[in-house]
């Protein structure tokens, strides 16, 4: 009895011993974000365990050689065997189809699938932005249909959304744009894109049309920009550098540390070029970090900083002979002046996520922003500076409506901005060669811009197919301007506030089969004018001045076809715009506002993706992407001229951007893209107008091991390949000064070339 007692009691502790606990996490090896509800299956002993909300599992593994398998929706199958005991692992899932359809947007309120939403959204990954060049990150915008990127320089860059914003002079404007939660735009509508650097960013939601719903002011629509993470259970340290034409260097480290209860990822970048044009000399540097704490229930204390610091020479437009005969040179003015704009500018924003239950939760965020900047230009010297704050706080609650699953959000935000501007004479004529010199101070100003919203959204399941998405927005604006420069006769000090707008949304989605459905969207959305816009020709407070608003009509379809190979999206859309806001330029450095018409924006957008393995080793992904535009004014008449009838001019008749990626062996990839471009008008009358264009890239990027702890890549390629000249930025209504003629045109780049290497060490 006590021999088999013995045996009983050794079996016992043999098998305590041999069996093993093994921990992981399961990683999207595109994205390098964790995935949810993966099943780990030992396919010995027929154990299944399922991954949590950070990809994170644990398993016991019996005896060893043992063979688990890895299954997802959406990904491929991977099998894994262990030949001895590890205490962790990390597994990297292949996306087996990269279902855009199940991409998951978190820029609206109520997160939600891209199929389910009912409204033209487009996502951009990580891995999208390692496509194209990555000193230039503005330009990956041109991708999306519907949006088209004027750039004259890496400092000079205005995207205009549906033909929102085509007007814009020098900036992007009536574009909501967020980074983490923390708002890009400026309290008038201004909005600068170029200064962010791609190597800091996880993804980025565009929602096109009017979405006050969700976001208050903006028109065209809103960006929501997501920093980098630190992946649960990993560190690594990377350094990168890329060279490239025109002497552009760019030099990048970065670094991240994960666990289960806290991560941090930090990056630092420096780009500096001599730029393709005379005076286009830039220098950027730029800090970006992440960081985050995970409390009990899943609470999280998050915190993002981002600095930028630049200065780059401003070669501005040129006219139409310089353009043929002499696309190098800069503006006679500027580059006498050696004009240039540097800043430097911050942001920095604290988050917490508080779920109170399974259905309640609430996320509230702090936020403050500044930047101080120094422009010299021909015509005078501006010194500013800018420092915003807000805060904004949003609850979600599941309901049970109608016996479905149902989400309400609620919430509210308040902005405010304090802007400090003054400019001084430019003595450049006075001392020879020197450039810009400053002299007596012209104007001395304080702006002080606040804002509130008020903001609910509800999601009603009405049926298994059929989902409605309603919701509304309160928004109150009030500008104060002091003058305080004393020598002039004009005081411009004054308060001017808007009438509270409310805005409602209303959408719908039918799910038509499994993997098709259709949507269609009403919404509102508004402009608020400038300070500057806000002024008279004799510098006094325009009262009479409206805000402009515009009302959304939209339907669309989003389906996959041939096994989940195939996605495609169709919208078409209708936005009727009143009270349009127009800048009259009284002056080289003057612009006053007025409410001069209406117009219409009417369009259809179609993209396309599709998927397929030529082979175990070779996957081809080709795309399509494109919009046809017919955008006019609808009634404008704009010193007394009438343009009634005339199409808008800055944004392009057509863009159609089409081409394809080639990955073999998942680390050899080859990215080919194509951006054709329609003409552009260049004044209200219709009189002048581009040329179409077509600007061909291609990039092609090699990732490889090089030790057991250290990751390597190596890239190149070449833009405008073709070497097509062509206007990659046009000054809308451009007016001529002492007798010059107009000055339309921003040539674009010629053929350039950029290689890269990069190499990581992950601990």
């Amino acid at each position: 009895m006590k021999i088999y007692l013995f045996g009983f009691v050794l079996l016992f502790c043999l098998n305590i011993i041999s069996a093993q606990q093994i921990q992981g996490i399961i990683i999207d090896a595109a994205t390098s974000e964790p995935i949810e509800n993966v099943k780990i299956f030992d396919v010995s002993t027929e154990v299944a365990v399922i991954s949590d909300a950070t990809g994170s599992f644990e398993i016991t593994i019996d005896k060893f050689p043992a063979t688990l398998q890895f299954s997802a929706v959406n990904y491929s199958l991977q099998n894994v065997t262990l030949e001895n005991y590890k205490s962790s692992i990390k597994i990297y899932l292949q996306n087996s189809s990269e279902l855009l359809s199940e991409v998951v947007i978190n820029g609206t309120i109520i997160p939600n699938t891209l199929q389910r939403s009912p409204a033209a959204i487009n996502v951009l990954t990580s891995k999208d932005l390692i496509k194209s060049d990555n000193s230039n990150f503005a330009q990956i915008f041109n991708s999306v249909p519907g949006i088209y990127v004027n750039q004259g320089a890496l400092n000079t860059t205005k995207l205009n959304i549906r033909g929102i914003g085509a007007r814009s002079q020098f900036s992007t404007n009536r574009i909501q744009a967020y980074f983490n939660g923390i708002p890009l735009t400026t309290g008038e509508g201004d909005l600068t894109l170029d200064d962010l650097d791609a190597e800091s960013i996880s993804k980025i939601e565009i929602i096109k049309g009017p979405a006050s719903s969700i976001y208050g002011a903006g028109l065209g629509g809103v960006i929501n920009i997501f920093g980098k993470d630190a992946i649960v259970n990993k560190s690594d340290l990377e350094v990168s550098s890329q060279y490239g034409s025109f002497e552009t260097i760019k030099k990048t480290i970065s670094a991240s540390h994960g666990t289960k209860k806290a991560s941090i990822f930090a990056t630092f970048n420096d780009l500096e070029s001599d730029g393709y044009r005379e005076n286009g000399g830039y220098k950027r540097s730029s800090a970006f970090v992440n960081a985050n704490v995970f409390t009990h229930k899943n609470n999280k204390l998050s915190f993002i900083g981002n600095y930028t610091k630049l200065k780059a020479f401003i070669p501005s437009s040129i006219n139409e002979d310089a353009f043929l005969n002499d696309p190098t040179s800069a503006a006679f003015t500027w580059k006498r002046s050696k004009g240039y704009e540097s800043y430097k500018k911050a942001l920095f924003g604290l988050s917490y996520q508080y779920n109170f239950s399974e259905k309640l939760s609430n996320l509230s965020s702090v936020y403050l922003n500044f930047r101080e900047g120094y422009e010299p230009r021909p015509f005078n010297i501006l010194k500013e500076k800018r420092l915003a704050s807000g805060a904004r706080t949003r609850f979600n609650l599941d309901l049970d409506l109608f016996k479905k699953s149902s989400q309400l959000s609620f919430g509210g935000e308040y902005y405010s901005e304090q802007y400090y501007m003054q400019t001084f004479e430019n003595l450049y004529e006075d001392f020879e060669d020197q450039g810009s010199v400053q002299g007596l101070r012209l104007s001395d100003n304080d702006q002080n811009r606040n804002y509130a919203n008020l903001f609910s959204q509800l999601n009603i399941q009405l049926s298994e197919k059929l989902n409605l998405e309603t919701g509304f927005n309160f928004n109150s604006t009030k500008y104060s301007l002091k003058d305080q420069f004393q020598q002039d006769e004009i005081d411009q000090t004054g308060d001017y506030r808007f009438e509270t707008i409310f805005s409602p949304r209303l959408g719908i989605s039918y799910e038509l089969s499994t993997g098709k459905n259709t949507y269609a969207s009403i919404s509102h959305g508004f402009s608020i004018p400038t300070v500057e816009e806000t002024l008279t020709p004799e510098g006094l407070i325009n009262t009479n001045l409206k805000t402009e608003q515009g009302v959304n009509y939209e339907i669309g379809f989003k389906g996959n076809w041939l096994n989940n190979t195939l996605y495609t999206e169709v919208a078409l859309y209708s936005i009727q715009i009143k009270n349009l806001l127009v800048a009259q330029r009284i002056s080289e450095d003057q612009y006053v506002g007025i409410n001069a018409g209406s117009s219409n924006h009417n369009g259809f957008e179609i993209s396309l993706k599709y998927n397929f393995d030529l082979s175990s080793k070779i996957r081809i992904q080709p795309y399509f992407n494109s919009s046809f535009n017919y955008f006019k004014f609808e009634e404008f008449t704009n010193r007394d001229v009438n343009y009634s009838g005339n199409k808008l001019p800055g944004v392009p008749q057509s863009t159609i951007n089409s081409g394809f990626e080639i990955q073999y062996n998942k680390n050899l990839s080859l990215y080919a893209n194509m951006l054709a471009v329609g003409e552009i008008f260049l004044n209200d009358a219709n009189t002048l107008n581009t040329e179409n264009y077509q600007v061909l890239d291609i990039k092609a990027r090699y990732d490889f091991r090089l030790f057991n702890n250290f990751e390597a890549n190596i890239s190149g390629g070449l833009n405008n390949l073709l070497d097509q000249k062509y206007a990659s930025s046009v000054l809308p209504n451009a007016v001529g000064f002492g007798g010059a003629a107009p000055r339309y045109y921003y040539p674009g780049n010629p053929r350039n070339y950029f290689v890269c290497a990069g190499l990581k060490y992950v601990f």
